[in-house]
C-alpha cells in the first residue's frame, strides 16, 4: 500500500514528550530540528524500503533514537567521551527513569551511538538502519524519492537554519574540550581536523551540493514568484471625439484668412 503525501505524524506517548523536551532545552533549535527530520525521514524511508511499524521496527522506539541521537553536542554533555556516546548515556538515562523496557533502553542506545558509524549501524537491525539513514537523509542523501509536497511540509515545520554549519560547529566545541571526546580516527576528531586544515568539512561540502541545499521553501517562494503575474482587465472609458469649434464670423460675414471685396 503506497503512503499518501505529507510528512509522517510525530509520535505523543508520555516519553516521546520527554525527549522532545530535553532535547529541545538543551540543543540548539537548528539541531532540534535537524532530529525531528530525521525521524521523519527514517519513517519515509521504511515507508520505501517496505518495513512495517509494528512488525518490522517499532515507530516510538525510532523516535526516541532519533529525536535524542544529538543530545551528545547539547548543554547536557560533560564532553567526557566522543559526542555519540554520550548522547546514548543521556537518552538511557531517560528512558530509564521513564520505566521503559531494557530492550528498548539498549536498543535506542545502540542506535544513538553508533549513527556515524557508516557500514555498521546498518548491520545492526531496522533501528539502526533507519535512524543513520534517517539521519542521513536530512543531509540530502538518498532523498530523490520524498515528493516535493512531503518535503515543503517537513522543512515548513522544522526549517534547516544552517543545520549543518550549526551541528558541526557543536560537534567542534564538543570534541575540544577533552582528548576523550575526539579520539584519534572518530567523526568528531575527523571534524576538528578538516575544521582546523581547511576550513570546512567534507560533510559541509556534501550537504551544500546536495538537495536540501536550496530549502524547499526558498524553492518554493522562487516558483511562485515565477509564475505570471496576473493580468488586469479594465474597461476602458471610450475616447469622445473631440469636436473643432469653429470660430465666429467677424463683422461683414467673412471667415477669417478670407481676402474681403473692395
Amino acid at each position: 500500500m503506497q503512503r499518501p503525501p505529507g510528512p509522517p505524524d510525530l509520535v505523543v506517548t508520555d516519553v516521546a514528550q520527554a525527549a522532545i523536551r530535553v532535547a529541545r532545552s538543551t540543543e540548539s533549535r537548528a539541531v532540534f530540528n535537524h532530529s525531528v527530520r530525521s525521524y521523519l525521514f527514517g519513517e519515509l524511508l521504511a515507508a520505501r524500503d517496505g518495513l512495517r511499524p509494528g512488525a518490522d521496527y517499532d515507530s516510538e522506539t525510532l523516535f526516541l533514537a532519533c529525536v535524542m541521537h544529538d543530545l551528545g553536542v547539547g548543554t547536557a554533555a560533560s564532553g567526557k567521551a566522543r559526542f555519540e556516546v554520550e548522547g546514548a548515556d543521556l537518552a538511557a538515562t531517560l528512558l530509564t527513569d521513564h520505566g521503559c523496557e531494557r530492550a528498548v533502553v539498549d536498543g535506542v542506545w545502540e542506535a544513538i551511538a553508533l549513527h556515524t558509524s557508516s557500514g555498521i549501524a546498518e548491520r545492526r537491525g531496522p533501528l539502526c538502519y533507519l535512524t543513520r539513514l534517517g539521519i542521513g537523509m536530512d543531509f540530502g542523501l538518498d532523498v530523490e524519492f520524498i515528493d516535493e509536497q512531503t518535503a515543503v511540509a517537513i522543512h515548513d515545520r522544522y526549517p534547516r537554519l544552517r543545520m549543518t554549519s550549526s551541528l558541526l560547529e557543536a560537534i567542534v566545541a564538543h570534541g575540544q574540550r577533552s582528548s576523550a571526546a575526539a579520539p584519534p580516527y572518530s567523526l568528531p576528531a575527523e571534524v576538528l581536523r578538516e575544521r582546523k586544515t581547511d576550513g570546512i568539512t567534507l560533510l559541509e561540502l556534501a550537504a551544500s551540493h546536495g538537495r536540501w541545499a536550496t530549502d524547499p521553501q526558498a524553492r518554493r517562494r522562487a516558483s511562485i514568484e515565477m509564475l505570471p503575474a496576473p493580468v488586469k482587465t479594465s474597461r476602458k472609458k471610450p475616447k469622445q471625439k473631440s469636436i473643432a469649434r469653429v470660430p465666429p464670423l467677424p463683422p461683414g460675414g467673412s471667415p477669417v484668412g478670407q481676402s474681403e471685396r473692395g
